[in-house]
C-alpha cells in the first residue's frame, strides 16, 4: 500500500483559555446585561491549526502556558485535534487569556488580551535546537503577532524560502509584522488591522489599502471585512470575493482564524490562490454558525458550504 504524507505546517503562537461573554438583551454600555458566559481552548494559531488539520494538513505547534488547571485545558485540546505539541510549560506562570464580550449579534464590543507569558517566554524558546528541527522537516511555518516582534523576525530567518504565513490578531500588535512583510507568503487581517498597518483613514477603499500594503513589501494577504467583501492579493494579482449573507451568527470568535486555516491547508494542498481563498471563507462561514472558536464539520457539510461561495473576482 501507498502511504500518502501529509503536508505539515509548523506553527509559532497562541494557544490559550478563550472567555466569552455574549448578551443576551440588546447590549448596553457601563451596565449589567443579562447574558451567557463560555470557555474553551483557543488562541490564534491554535484556532487555525485545528481547522487546517480537519482540511488535511499535519501540524506541529510551538506555544508556552502555565501549571494550571487552564494549562492542562489547552494540551487536552491540542492532543485531541492531532496537532503536535512541542508547547513548553512554565509551572510558576499562568497561562494567558483572552476574555471576550459579545452583543447579541454575537459581535465583539470589548476585549482583553492577558498575554504577558507570551511576550516574555516565546521569543526564548526559538533559540532552542528542536524549532530549527522542527522548521527543516515542515512544508510551511505560520505564526501570530502575540509574538514580539524581534522574535518574528527571528522565526522569519529561520524559515528561510518556506511559505510563511501569519495572523495580525489586533490592530495594536499588527504592527510588530511589518519587519517582516516581504518574508510573509500571506498575512490574514480583518479591515480594522489593514487600516492600523497602513494609516489610512476609515474611508479608504479595497485599492487603497492593496497598493499601500503592497507598496509596503506585503507580497500577499486577506483583508476580510464581516459580511462585506473580502480583498485578497498575491503579487500583482487582486482579488474580491463578497461571502454570502449569514442565516444566523452565532459567534464571531474565531471566523478570522478558521479562514485562514481553512486558506493555509488548501495552498498547502496545491490548490490555486482564489480557489484556496474560496476554502478559507467556506472554513469562516461554518465558524460563524457555532458557539465556539473552532468549528467541526464533516466532509460533506464543508462542500456544502463551499459551493455558496462565489468565484473570486479579478
Amino acid at each position: 500500500m501507498i502511504q500518502v504524507t501529509k503536508p505539515l505546517l509548523f506553527a509559532v503562537g497562541g494557544a490559550h483559555l478563550d472567555r466569552r461573554g455574549q448578551s443576551l438583551v440588546p447590549f448596553v454600555p457601563g451596565a449589567s446585561n443579562p447574558g451567557i458566559m463560555r470557555e474553551e481552548p483557543g488562541g490564534g494559531v491554535f484556532n487555525a491549526l485545528r481547522l487546517a488539520v480537519q482540511r488535511g494538513i499535519a501540524a506541529e505547534i510551538l506555544s508556552v502556558r502555565g501549571g494550571d488547571r487552564i494549562g492542562e485545558m489547552v494540551a487536552a485540546a491540542i492532543e485531541s485535534a492531532g496537532i503536535h505539541d512541542g508547547s513548553v510549560v512554565f509551572m510558576d506562570r499562568a497561562t494567558p487569556s483572552y476574555t471576550a464580550i459579545l452583543d447579541e449579534h454575537g459581535d465583539v464590543v470589548a476585549g482583553i488580551a492577558d498575554m504577558g507569558l507570551y511576550e516574555l517566554a516565546l521569543p526564548r524558546q526559538l533559540r532552542r535546537r528542536k524549532v530549527r528541527d522542527s522548521i527543516a522537516m515542515a512544508d510551511a511555518v505560520f505564526c501570530d503577532a502575540n509574538l514580539p516582534s524581534d522574535a518574528l523576525q527571528r522565526l522569519a530567518s529561520l524559515t528561510g524560502e518556506r511559505p510563511l504565513f501569519a495572523l495580525a490578531i489586533s490592530p495594536a500588535k499588527a504592527s510588530r509584522l511589518a519587519p517582516i512583510f516581504s518574508n510573509l507568503t500571506c498575512l490574514f487581517m480583518n479591515r480594522r488591522e489593514a487600516l492600523a498597518l497602513t494609516g489610512l483613514g476609515p474611508d479608504a477603499g479595497p485599492n487603497d489599502i492593496y497598493k499601500a500594503l503592497h507598496a509596503d513589501g506585503l507580497n500577499g494577504a486577506v483583508i476580510s471585512n464581516g459580511g462585506e467583501a473580502t480583498l485578497a492579493f498575491s503579487g500583482n494579482d487582486v482579488f474580491t470575493i463578497h461571502p454570502p449573507a449569514a442565516n444566523e451568527i452565532a459567534d464571531v470568535t474565531g471566523a478570522g482564524d478558521a479562514l485562514a486555516g481553512g486558506m493555509i491547508a488548501a495552498l498547502m494542498r496545491g490548490v490555486a490562490f482564489d480557489e484556496a481563498l474560496r476554502e478559507g471563507l467556506a472554513a469562516s462561514m461554518l465558524t460563524l454558525q457555532v458557539h465556539s472558536a473552532s468549528a467541526r464539520f464533516t466532509r460533506q457539510e464543508f462542500d456544502r458550504a463551499l459551493a455558496q461561495i462565489p468565484a473570486a473576482l479579478a
